[in-house]
């Protein structure tokens, strides 16, 4: 490719969104290759496959933007005038338009605007026609709310979607200094546990909590992952941001147990009791057979609501008639059991999206309907009964979903299914990496007015007191990989900010839920400027804030900000100081003890964590929140990064029970010093 070609690949990438080069971890400018940036752009849906093609593809992308009359969505402060850009034939100036507003709630407006009274903001003449774009404020304060906008030209018509947002997200009250514990509920387990941790247990892990003191209960996302074919119990990878894992219900907690003697059979039979009881014993989660042994009783459960209880059942259509969402995922995961597990190969009307009656099996549809009412009641009533405590669940919201699940075929026009998320190379993984999941893509999701990413938001906001947001730098821009190519041949591709601020900012007011920006590793300090504009916490993990010489110092605690050790993506503390440097150690010792949280001169892991978690109980952020495991010094992680099947990712169980821990020596004493802390004025 000729440097006239370059210029012109990188000016239609430029339109389409497409950074042509990127700073790396070390902060060296890596251009993007040629090959790279076709195939991005042929994932985006622009018209070229080869150099020939790029002159009439970039005139038809200018024309494109140039014809479309306004973007598909505005934003403004709540109780402003929203303002547009209206793109039109400079000759055409003259013909008046016709607006009409529906606000969400309350009457519509109309009224009719005459371009040429309009502010211009720019003009160009491209294809001989001379194009101009002016500036039209609507005529009216918007309140909180989405309103709808509808624009009719001579010969066209627009609708655009106007977001009226707070300025900043939900915040606690000022000077809050709450504390919390994390735990994979996959990994809590106890003495009424079956393969893993269930809604209980997590709900005994919180009173625990919430009796010393602690106020927040984190976990790992909880959405529906797929555990049988195609296996994958990622829950970084979920089958659909909208619907629960049935894998983590208490069924003792379903209604229909006491009136279905099937049901109370199995549970009492000698083999089944075997079964849970090796199971329970196991050391690793068996994802697929502690759901067999489950389903098994869901199942009987779903027949007894279906065929006995007249009450229920009622309940259940009356929730289905309100969730036609919810039966759309049922039909699509019947579908999978008997079409099999990759839509992609399905008879063409089934991939387009259209499912009928006997492409899958009807029992297998209750089935899944049955245990998503009962998981919304379930994980609804955990939510309710902590924040009735002034507790709080700490819930993950993940960038991505499976590219054969449920949300991919349900708007295939909204993922770029012909590329996959990832990171660059960095100094973790030097070849880079590839997430796998299809990334969604900016014109198609704003096109939608993001409906899809409201309501996977409100899934999460319906029962998070805290929502941390997986990859916040993912709201900017994200690093898409082609098919075909390696990850170190990425390409990043710019999204629309400010709209999914508005966005977080409105629905995390209307919920009460404080967010919490994932910014680790390499990310721009423009991020972590617009978290703090738009009131999102950042995160500060203390092993992270080193500078990069240990007698300078650690970087301090960020007001308002989730102070922590580690991460699931991170070893536990006491692995990280075993396998630290030297200098690394003595560092952090050093300055510990110069901030006073550390006596000793030769202090051991368990010292050391006394003193890490004290220092950022102390310190000025909102939230602290502590690794489970960290407590007994546990030094395997929960998931490695780069790693697949070899490593026991998402699977390995806690080394100790729900009720051992309030036997443990030492727990109690630091979690109580941590409280202390937190409810000490920071001076």
């Amino acid at each position: 490719m000729n440097d006239g070609e370059k210029h012109t690949l990188a000016q239609l990438a430029r339109l389409y969104g497409v950074a042509v080069a990127y700073r790396d971890f070390t902060g060296r400018r890596r251009q993007a290759s040629p090959p790279a940036l076709l195939a991005v752009l042929q994932a985006l849906g622009a018209p070229v496959s080869g150099a020939a093609d790029l002159p009439e593809a970039l005139c038809r992308r200018k024309l494109e933007l140039w014809r479309c009359p306004s973007d598909p969505v505005a934003v403004c402060r709540a109780g402003e005038q929203p303002t547009l850009e209206l793109r039109l034939e400079a000759g055409k100036s003259n013909v008046p338009i016709s607006c009409r507003l529906e606000p969400e709630a309350g009457e519509p407006l109309q009224w009719t605007c005459m371009p040429d009274r309009l502010p211009v903001i720019r003009t160009e003449k491209f294809a001989g026609v001379e194009y101009t774009a002016r500036r039209m404020t609507v005529p009216a304060k918007l309140p909180l709310g989405y309103h709808r906008l509808s624009l009719d030209f001579a010969a066209a018509s627009r609708t655009v979607s106007l977001i009226s947002a707070p300025a900043r997200a939900y915040s606690p009250a000022a000077g809050s200094r709450l504390w919390g514990i994390f735990a994979p509920l996959y990994a809590l387990h106890s003495a009424t546990s079956w393969a893993a941790g269930s809604v209980t247990d997590l709900e005994a892990l919180s009173s625990w909590v919430g009796s010393l003191g602690g106020k927040i209960v984190g976990t790992l996302p909880l959405l529906a992952c797929f555990l049988e074919e195609p296996f994958e119990p990622s829950p970084y990878s979920p089958v659909s941001r909208l619907f629960w894992n049935e894998f983590y219900l208490d069924v003792a907690l379903i209604p229909e147990l006491e009136n279905c003697p099937k049901a109370r059979e199995l549970l009492n039979s000698r083999a089944f009791e075997v079964e849970i009881a090796a199971l329970r014993r196991a050391p690793l989660v068996d994802y697929r057979r502690g759901m067999a042994v489950k389903r098994k009783v869901l199942e009987l459960l779903m027949r007894c609501c279906y065929m006995g209880q007249p009450a229920r059942l009622e309940e259940l259509r009356r929730w289905a008639a309100q969730n036609q969402a919810a039966v759309d995922y049922a039909c699509f995961r019947a579908a999978v059991s008997r079409q099999g597990p990759v839509w992609a190969h399905w008879p063409e009307r089934m991939r387009k999206g259209d499912l009928q009656p006997g492409d899958y099996d009807l029992e297998t549809k209750r089935y899944h309907l049955y245990v998503q009412w009962v998981a919304r009641q379930q994980f609804g009533n955990l939510a309710s009964r902590t924040k009735a405590d002034s507790r709080g669940l700490y819930l993950d919201f993940p960038l991505g979903v499976h590219r054969d699940g449920y949300d991919v075929w349900r708007w295939q026009e909204l993922f770029a299914v012909g590329a996959a998320c990832g990171a660059p190379p960095d100094q973790l993984n030097a070849a880079g990496q590839n997430w796998e999941f299809p990334p969604l893509h900016p014109d198609k999701l704003r096109e939608q007015g993001y409906r899809y990413y409201i309501a996977s938001l409100r899934h999460h906001l319906r029962h998070a007191g805290v929502l941390r947001l997986d990859h916040v730098a993912g709201l900017h821009r994200l690093f898409w990989i082609p098919a075909g190519l390696p990850a170190a041949e990425g390409v990043y591709i710019h999204y629309r900010h400010e709209e999914f601020y508005a966005i977080l900012a409105l629905e995390s007011c209307r919920h009460r839920t404080a967010l919490v920006g994932e910014d680790l590793g390499t990310v721009p300090s423009s991020v972590r400027a617009a978290l703090s504009r738009h009131g999102l916490k950042g995160m500060y993990v203390l092993p992270f804030e080193g500078k990069s010489q240990p007698r300078k110092g650690w970087r301090p605690v960020p007001a308002g900000s989730l102070a922590c050790l580690n991460t699931h993506d991170m070893p536990p503390f006491a692995a990280f100081w075993h396998d630290s440097k030297p200098a690394a150690r003595a560092g952090l010792a050093r300055f510990l003890r110069r901030k006073g949280f550390l006596k000793t001169r030769s202090p051991g892991a368990r010292a050391m964590l006394r003193a890490c978690y004290s220092y950022l109980a102390a310190g000025r952020a909102g939230m602290v929140l502590i690794n489970l495991e960290d407590l007994w010094l546990e030094t395997a992680s929960q998931n490695m990064p780069g790693t697949g099947r070899e490593q026991p990712n998402w699977r390995r169980k806690a080394s100790y029970s729900l009720e051992d821990l309030r036997r443990l020596p030492g727990i109690l004493e630091i979690l109580k010093k941590i409280d202390q802390f937190r409810h000490r004025t920071k001076q």
